[in-house]
């Protein structure tokens, strides 16, 4: 019997071909596990921020915390979509991403306007100080599994993700920087550095937006015939 007996494709495979393990099933895997650790990392990250803003009352801490929040709530539609190892499915996931950053925006914008209307300066200033660090920690750590899996996997919505936690990283700073001038008698400059994140938190919008939107196309038509 001649070896070209043995090509017997089989439509029914179901991810499997002679023992070895699909690639979509590989992607998915490896996609879902770094959306769970970045997940872990930043969940990690939110309770520390939340239990000190409740010590300070900074806003700037609070603009950083809700978004470090929202930025976790993203691995949602990511796992889902891995699981499902869609395309299309990925790429909603990274709209999803794109409107939790804008969220996030809104929300601490309004906090910040509202504590320039009504002041009241943070407390615990080197607690506050070190929740910055530790945001900025966090994300850093986030952006560099998002990155690495993205560009693994060729993920516009994990390289989006990460994109967005780097900045994070950066923006996380900024309750730093509030701490500081706090210190030295510019309560003022606690909200004001507050409207700044979310200024910059909406430019994030604007190039993870972009980057989803460059992304390769939804999932193709089925072959006929």
């Amino acid at each position: 019997m001649s070896s070209s007996a043995h090509r017997h494709p089989n439509p029914h495979d179901h991810g499997h071909s002679h023992g070895l393990v699909h690639d979509s099933i590989k992607r998915s895997r490896a996609g879902i596990r770094a959306v769970a650790l970045a997940l872990a990392v930043l969940a990690l990250t939110t309770v520390v921020q939340a239990v000190v803003f409740l010590a300070s009352g900074s806003v700037a801490l609070l603009a950083d915390l809700v978004h470090n929040a929202g930025d976790a709530l993203t691995a949602v539609p990511l796992a889902l979509a891995f699981l499902l190892r869609s395309p299309r499915a990925e790429r909603l996931a990274g709209l999803a991403v794109v409107a939790a950053i804008f969220v996030s925006a809104c929300v601490a914008g309004v906090e910040s306007v509202q504590r320039l209307i009504d002041p009241s300066p943070p407390d615990d200033l080197l607690a506050l100080a070190l929740a910055g660090a530790i945001g900025w920690a966090g994300n850093r750590g986030a952006a560099q599994i998002r990155t690495r899996a993205g560009r693994r996997l060729d993920s516009p919505a994990l390289l989006a993700d990460g994109d967005h936690a780097r900045a994070d990283a950066y923006v996380s700073l900024g309750v730093v920087a509030s701490a500081a001038v706090v210190a030295v008698g510019l309560d003022a400059a606690d909200p004001l550095i507050g409207l700044a994140i979310s200024v910059l938190i909406l430019r994030i919008t604007w190039r993870s937006w972009r980057t989803v939107r460059a992304g390769p196309p939804e999932d193709p038509p089925p072959r006929r015939g």
